[in-house]
């Protein structure tokens, strides 16, 4: 298959009590990445779980040189395990996904084509499998955080990401929490990077529990969000 630009490629997932998905997730990635025929890695970001995943992390990397597991002692925070997964990654371009399943590694071949002219592919997604308050939370945060720092991103924290990694050579991420993505958008638009956004399909979560729309999440994201707009003003 012709990859385009897209020779060498990280591709990391963040996990919080994944237990039941991870193995699934990673061999769904080999699968899909070997057929690719490019240098590859997976790395699974262990964010302090109180259950097993770290375990099955580590039994998958001992398995397969190519995998490779990163561990928090104790959950930090989902900013601060994507944060772990880009500095982990040593390829030249690196992805994302969520190890709970909602996403199909299938459909990331499709962003490679863009990646001569853009430095970010992100997805947004298509019929999202939420209910409806988590529908309507991520649309009016959306909404806010474009308005607030001037941009036009369909669905900002979709966890389907393809990013040139010398990005974050070149921008330093301070979100530990759910603003990490708002961040690293506002961040690459200050320097100029360019952003294309594409359509994925989005499936039911068939094990375990999100975490994402808990109050406490919720409340940390706006704190966070004050601090980093006056940090954004005032780096320009």
């Amino acid at each position: 298959m012709n990859t385009g630009m897209v020779n060498s490629l990280s591709v990391f997932f963040p996990c919080y009590n994944e237990q039941d998905n991870i193995e699934r997730v990673v061999k769904s990635a080999l699968d899909v990445l070997t057929g690719l025929n490019i240098d590859f890695e997976i790395i699974i970001v262990n964010d302090g779980s109180k259950d097993r995943t770290g375990q099955v992390a580590d039994l998958l990397a001992q398995k397969n040189k190519r995998i490779k597991a990163v561990h928090h002692q104790v959950n930090r925070g989902y900013g601060a395990a994507l944060q772990s997964g880009f500095a982990a990654a040593s390829k030249e371009y690196v992805f994302y996904t969520d190890g709970d399943g909602q996403f199909d590694i299938k459909e990331l071949p499709m962003f490679f084509k863009y990646m001569a002219d853009y430095d970010i592919v992100t997805g947004f997604r298509i019929n999202r499998q939420d209910n409806l308050a988590r529908k309507i939370n991520a649309f009016c945060w959306t909404t806010m955080v474009n308005l607030l720092f001037g941009m036009k991103i369909k669905d900002m924290d979709c966890a389907f990401k393809l990013y040139k990694r010398r990005i974050f050579d070149d921008i330093k991420l301070r979100s530990t929490g759910a603003l990490i993505n708002t961040e690293i958008f506002a961040r690459a638009k200050n320097k100029g990077y360019k952003v294309y956004q594409i359509g994925v399909h989005h499936y039911p979560r068939t094990a375990g529990v999100q975490t994402g729309a808990k109050l406490s999440v919720i409340l940390r994201a706006f704190k966070e969000l004050f601090a980093l707009y006056k940090q954004i003003k005032s780096d320009k």
